[in-house]
């Protein structure tokens, strides 16, 4: 009987000695993911904080738009191609129902006062920014002023229904001038013989 212990504790030992360094990888496994995941994380917030930040040092102006989906706070101002700026707020006014959007330009930037705002997109899937196209008037717009000059976001779904209708209903002409002109009467002239 004692040797039947005997050997049910090296099998024991034998076990545990192995459970042991499995245990202990797993844990430091764990431990290694959970930090990569902390990093992570933590890079995803400062990636959000320094995207958000309004300290650019400018004057604010405001912009109404019909329009602006997809336009956030923090979004580029650019002027020819340029970052020159950031969206700092969007309200909706009451009155117009317009998107009323306010950002921040560098201070070395002096737009006319008839330059205009357009709500536009980087890519097919990209974000969306406001990019600035100067006008031709000597006066510039001041801190706290207004683009009356605006043009709101194009929505790709407004766009293809547009162009699908048109290629529908020019091929429904198509089809009725073909139609017209198979059905000629039969004491009409032709260019066949």
């Amino acid at each position: 009987m004692q040797e039947n212990d005997f050997f049910e504790g090296d099998v024991m030992s034998a076990a545990m000695g192995t459970a042991r360094p499995a245990a202990r990888q797993d844990r430091l496994e764990l431990l290694a993911g959970l930090l990569a995941l902390v990093f992570l994380a933590g890079m995803l917030v400062l990636a959000m904080l320094g995207h958000h930040q309004s300290n650019d040092g400018g004057y604010q102006v405001h912009a109404s738009f019909s329009q602006i989906d997809g336009l956030n706070v923090g979004s580029d101002v650019r002027l020819a191609g340029i970052t020159v700026g950031h969206v700092t707020s969007e309200v909706v006014d009451p009155k117009t129902f317009q998107a009323k959007v306010t950002f921040t330009l560098s201070p070395d930037v002096k737009l006319p006062t008839d330059s205009a705002a357009i709500v536009t997109s980087d890519s097919l899937l990209g974000g969306k920014y406001i990019a600035l196209s100067p006008g031709g008037a000597d006066a510039t717009v001041k801190a706290g002023g207004a683009l009356t000059e605006t043009q709101g976001s194009i929505s790709l779904e407004q766009l293809l229904s547009k162009f699908i209708f048109s290629v529908t209903d020019t091929l429904q002409k198509a089809q009725k001038t073909q139609g017209a002109q198979t059905q000629k009467p039969a004491g009409s002239l032709s260019d066949e013989p």
